[in-house]
């Protein structure tokens, strides 16, 4: 599976953003996917993840009530939106598949997920 994100970019504190993460190779729709993010000088850390049907959401306790993810099987997308944007958001964010469909106490994992995309940089300006 080839991910690939885009989306990102420079934003005010309090915007929005929607990340998109295209897979091409194989249909996600029999994985588990999720967004992580890496700020400069810190460990790559979760931010998101969702089950293959959608029906099974998880979010980091930074970004509960602020950041949605959802995907669209038949594009083969998966997406993050992300409002009330705060610096401490900025990050480059990274799209990641899960051989695993369900939900799992170890879907928040950086070890958990099989493909990683590139990743999109955001940038939250105050």
């Amino acid at each position: 599976v080839q991910l690939v994100e885009s989306g990102g970019g420079l934003v005010q504190a309090g915007g929005s953003l929607r990340l998109s993460c295209a897979a091409s190779g194989r249909t996600i729709n029999s994985y588990g996917m999720g967004w992580f993010r890496q700020a400069p000088g810190k460990e790559r850390e979760f931010v998101a993840s969702i089950t293959w049907s959608g029906s099974s959401i998880d979010y980091a306790n930074s970004v509960k009530g602020r950041f949605t993810i959802s995907r669209d099987n038949a594009k083969n997308t998966v997406y993050l939106q992300m409002n009330s944007l705060k610096p401490e958001d900025t990050a480059v964010y990274y799209c990641a598949a899960n051989r695993n469909p369900y939900r799992s106490s170890k879907s928040t994992m950086v070890s958990s997920y099989d493909y990683w995309g590139q990743g999109t940089l955001v940038t939250v300006s105050s």
